[in-house]
């Protein structure tokens, strides 16, 4: 089974940055996407941002522009860079792969955004 751990939360300013990683147990050769999601309290989780295989990058339309998910295939990585935050980040963020075997989630990191 593939396992996630993230990484980089914390307490932030808004219009501060953080930077999330996800690092993955083993090398994904194959995968259908690779993604970020957040929950808040009282709301459901939601899609940050993601990258599809042999597709686009897509982002929410409330972080557009300040976040960005990149993945670093060699580091077992895929990162959150989260710039110009806002209270409204705050969240628990969650990395997502879902690959040849299935959709996998990591325990989620804590962000929380000061105004």
């Amino acid at each position: 089974q593939l396992q996630l751990v993230e990484s980089g939360g914390g307490l932030a300013q808004a219009g501060g940055s953080l930077r999330l990683s996800c690092v993955y147990s083993r090398s994904v050769f194959s995968f259908k996407s690779m993604g970020w999601y957040r929950q808040a309290p009282g709301k459901q989780r939601e899609l940050v941002a993601i990258i599809i295989s042999g597709g686009p990058i897509t982002y929410a339309v409330s972080v557009k522009g300040r976040f960005t998910i990149s993945r670093d295939n060699a580091k077992n990585t895929v990162y959150l860079q989260m710039n110009s935050l806002k209270p409204d980040d705050t969240a628990v963020y969650y990395c997502n792969v879902d690959g040849s075997s299935g959709g996998y989630w990591g325990q989620g990191t804590q962000v929380t955004v000061s105004s």
